[in-house]
């Protein structure tokens, strides 16, 4: 899977590269640093694809504003990866080949930055990934650097381990769980690391079972799920299959304990906003919230920036998920340039890996695998949503965060089923 190339009529037809370089300051050398990469911009990772560019784009004018990087402005040159992995390995191969550009990161998710490591290896590149899990497991390519909150010693446990210590705490204690998710890249990484999860945590499998990327009607597997009776139901998917398990489970009339755990896009304000009150209990993974403690003075103005421009540019309203990680990106890229003091992939990967890096989400030090050395990952539960508006989504006393104790906002509601009401 990760070795198919594009076809050259199939590239040419559905590739458009990005847009001219931004306006720049008092850098004005004739020879920009390129930074390459796919990303997002069309099918259904856009949504979060979208709003990871636009946080690119305001880092991008910013330094460009000071004077550029090593005194020459910056250029991001970009390809829609149209959501689809088949299209990476082709994308990449352009960047570096054709476009010659000087540094490549990642599209925005694991199962785009998957597909990239094989054309990025070959070409000996240094790497940074956003948001992408345990990516590097079977690579284990040293000038690799993941740009998110999992991480630790076990990357693939972090992703859930705040919804098996929520679960866990309960009284009584849950005994069985149902595992499901896609049979895709992210979901096999976050049921692999579930599933070390069930053993520590001395749960029952009852039903662990994928479905393929490519599924429309999500309700015989909700059924299924409900006639194996599980206290917990664990969810691995990308944001069209969440949406439809949702959907599907407010159908069926899903009874367990506790609903999410995995599910991607329910960070979107799109997402939330389209599913409104069937939100309510459900049990998910966030990142970064402006209420939680994680939350800086940095990030904020950044979010201003953001939000000022988001309805112009067609992206997440609120930009909570990716877009302050999406700039922290850029900023951990920018401090390794000018610490190694040039482009240099062995320098910028031996920077990379022995320094701490200040950034909008907090500081950044990576681990032997490229992974971060500390997961920050929350657990947090949806409450007291009441209709389809934005605003709510403002408030913390609708996404209230269980998990980890430093960080709580308030309790759980359990079980799901009481949450629901």
């Amino acid at each position: 899977m990760l070795s198919r190339r594009l076809g050259g009529a199939l590239f040419a037809a559905t590739i458009a590269l990005a847009g001219p370089l931004a306006a720049v300051g008092p850098a004005q050398a004739e020879n920009p640093i390129t930074i390459g990469f796919g990303m997002a911009l069309t099918g259904g990772l856009a949504p979060n694809g979208k709003a990871a560019l636009l946080a690119m784009q305001i880092w991008e004018e910013e330094i460009n504003a000071k004077g550029g990087l090593l005194g020459r402005p910056v250029k991001l040159v970009y390809y829609d990866d149209q959501s689809n992995p088949a299209t990476v390995p082709g994308i990449y191969t352009k960047l570096l080949d054709v476009d010659k550009v000087d540094l490549v990161v990642s599209g925005y998710a694991t199962n785009m930055v998957a597909p990239a490591m094989p054309v990025v290896m070959s070409h000996n590149r240094t790497f940074l990934s956003l948001l992408a899990l345990a990516a590097n497991t079977e690579f284990n390519y040293p000038k690799y650097f993941s740009i998110t909150p999992t991480g630790g010693p076990e990357p693939k446990q972090s992703f859930a381990k705040g919804f098996f210590a929520t679960a866990m705490a309960q009284n009584p204690k849950p005994q069985t769980i149902a595992l499901v998710g896609a049979d895709a890249e992210f979901p096999r990484n976050a049921l692999d690391g579930a599933r070390q999860l069930v053993k520590e945590n001395g749960l029952r499998v009852v039903y662990d079972k994928s479905y393929p990327p490519t599924t429309s009607d999500y309700t015989p597997i909700v059924r299924a799920i409900q006639a194996t009776n599980p206290d917990l139901v664990l969810v691995c998917s990308y944001p069209p299959d969440t949406v439809g398990m949702i959907r599907a489970a407010s159908e069926v009339g899903l009874k367990a304990k506790l609903f999410g755990g995995g599910m991607v896009g329910l960070q979107s304000t799109a997402i939330k906003v389209q599913l409104g009150p069937l939100l309510n209990g459900i049990v998910d993974y966030d990142f970064w919230l402006p209420w939680s403690g994680l939350a800086s003075d940095e990030a904020r103005e950044f979010l201003k920036k953001y939000q000022a421009r988001a309805g112009s540019a067609g992206v997440d309203a609120l930009g909570y998920y990716l877009p302050p990680f999406g700039y922290a990106y850029m900023q951990v890229l920018q401090q390794a340039v000018e610490g190694a003091k040039g482009l240099d992939q062995d320098k910028l990967a031996d920077y990379l890996r022995s320094h701490t890096f200040k950034t909008a989400v907090g500081d950044i030090k990576f681990g032997p695998t490229g992974e971060w050395a500390e997961a920050r990952v929350m657990e947090v539960q949806f409450q007291n949503v009441k209709s389809n508006d934005l605003e709510q989504f403002k408030d913390s006393k609708t996404e209230v965060i269980l998990w980890p104790p430093e960080l709580k906002t308030g309790d759980v509601i359990y079980p799901y089923t009481d949450a629901k009401k």
